[in-house]
């Protein structure tokens, strides 16, 4: 059966760690999927997948055994909650921070064979600006910065749309605050990025909104279950 629509890919990313950027991927996916979508989390975290940690899920099979031929990628594909699916990567593995171009445009085009079960890829892309990063953000269709209220946040975010931008022509970004503690505080946040884009002319930038501070959150985490799936009513979750 040939899937009607296109997979939309979208990579959620950051430039910096800390930011919730796992956590808003594993909870928007289930947001999508509440709402009628099959969604898969690609976890690309090369060499430190967490997105199975953060869920508390068993992973018998990871990305590294799909490079390898042991298996297919439908193969390592774990049920998640509200009916999403998630392709785990290796934890402490170093040599799938080192794969090679070919390597990634393999992983990238082995979720094609997905796209008559899948209606959202989501990308949980690594924090920083490594090649797997850059390789991932190329391949989706939709990029989505998660940014913190801090300079090095704001500094980085900069920076990886100037190099996507040089090097790849990407030109659109969607930007969602992060721990914020409202949405005009996000609202600032955004205008910040606003004025530093502003002087690039061929980078625009969209507010996806924000996702306000909540100890609902820290909660979630430690067990290991998506804030959607245990604290449905708290502020983060209304957000996302």
């Amino acid at each position: 059966m040939i899937n009607p629509r296109p997979v939309q890919v979208i990579a959620v990313s950051s430039a910096k760690g800390g930011v919730g950027k796992s956590n808003v991927c594993i909870n928007l996916a289930i947001a999508m999927a509440e709402r009628g979508h099959r969604v898969v989390v690609f976890d690309a975290g090369m060499g430190l997948g967490n997105v199975d940690i953060l869920l508390g899920l068993t992973v018998r099979q990871t990305l590294s055994d799909v490079l390898a031929g042991r298996c297919r990628l439908e193969d390592i594909l774990i049920p998640g909650p509200s009916g999403i699916r998630i392709a785990p990567a290796p934890c402490g593995d170093p040599a799938m921070t080192r794969l090679g171009p070919a390597a990634y445009a393999g992983v990238i085009h082995a979720f094609s064979h997905l796209a008559d079960q899948t209606d959202v890829l989501l990308i949980d892309t690594s924090s920083g600006m490594s090649d797997s990063l850059l390789a991932f953000l190329q391949a989706a269709q939709e990029i989505l910065l998660v940014v913190s209220d801090e300079p090095a946040a704001i500094a980085g975010s900069c920076a990886l749309m100037r190099l996507m931008n040089s090097e790849y022509g990407a030109n659109r970004f969607r930007v969602l605050a992060s721990q914020v503690r409202n949405g005009h505080e996000g609202q600032l946040l955004f205008d910040k990025l606003a004025r530093v884009t502003a002087r690039l002319t061929d980078i625009g930038i969209r507010y996806a909104g924000a996702i306000p501070y909540d100890d609902a959150v820290r909660k979630a985490v430690q067990r290991q279950k998506a804030v959607l799936e245990v604290y449905p009513g708290s502020r983060a979750s209304v957000a996302l």
